[in-house]
């Protein structure tokens, strides 16, 4: 893709968030779409976004779980750019008129005490980073028509990254095993889904550490005080207005996001 055919893409994203009107699959107009010029639209748009005033607050990787990557024929995760605009309060009414169309996802949220960069980030290093665990909520939304996406259309996309419900209670990951910790999901009281923390490519901080490992060759360091996403514990629900999900997990606490209609 050249970069004209790039900007104008990018462009396209950005125009359905404005629109909230999806578009086609990059990969249908750009069949030769590659990895590489996908992460380039994807760091134009969140160029735009922080030349407007947003600022960077995180990543979070995306495709971790074995399903997921058999359902796009996929062998590796990717990542997107969490921004502070799309962070939410614990169980505070969120505007379903943001978003296209939403889905949500139960995460295990890790907090950096300290920055992490590599290559060569060991397990050891990323235990040691993390300064603490969060219950999370990932609102992941497409702006392609129909979540019809390929790898290199999600990654185009932010990884379909929509926003973040954090909870609010910070417990220390020493002692835990992150890969056993179990996650009960309800949506309006009713279980819904169900998994644990292997699910994440053996363990969350497996996620962790391949992003920092994918990003610091790139000279991205992941800073202290960010928040990074390492993928869902179960399958993506859908949610509209007048949802409630809550996400419970083993030992580490309970996050709700609660959905409105565009202005009510």
């Amino acid at each position: 893709m050249d970069p004209q055919s790039a900007e104008k893409a990018a462009a396209g994203l950005l125009e359905a968030y404005a629109s909230r009107v999806p578009v086609r699959p990059l990969t249908e107009t750009h069949p030769d779409l590659s990895l590489e010029a996908a992460y380039a639209i994807q760091l134009a748009q969140v160029e735009h976004w922080v030349a407007g005033g947003a600022l960077i607050k995180g990543h979070k990787v995306g495709l971790t779980s074995a399903v997921m990557q058999r359902q796009l024929g996929v062998d590796q995760p990717d990542y997107g750019h969490l921004l502070d605009t799309m962070f939410h309060t614990d169980g505070a009414p969120i505007d379903t008129g943001r978003f296209l169309q939403p889905r949500i996802e139960p995460e295990i949220a890790f907090v950096l005490g300290r920055p992490l960069a590599g290559p060569g980030v060991t397990a050891a290093d990323a235990a040691a980073a993390v300064d603490f665990v969060l219950p999370a909520l990932e609102i992941i939304d497409s702006r392609i028509a129909d979540w019809k996406i390929t790898l290199p259309d999600t990654v185009a996309d932010n990884a379909s990254s929509g926003g973040v419900v954090l909870g609010t209670t910070p417990v220390r990951p020493d002692g835990l095993d992150l890969s056993l910790t179990g996650c009960l999901l309800h949506r309006g009281g009713e279980l819904v889904q169900t998994g644990a923390g292997g699910a994440v490519l053996g363990s969350p901080l497996n996620a962790l550490i391949w992003l920092a490992n994918v990003l610091g060759p790139m000279g991205v360091t992941l800073q202290a005080g960010h928040v990074v996403l390492p993928g869902s514990v179960t399958a993506a629900v859908p949610v509209a207005a007048g949802d409630t999900v809550t996400a419970t997990f083993a030992g580490i606490g309970t996050v709700t996001a609660r959905f409105r209609g565009e202005g009510s």
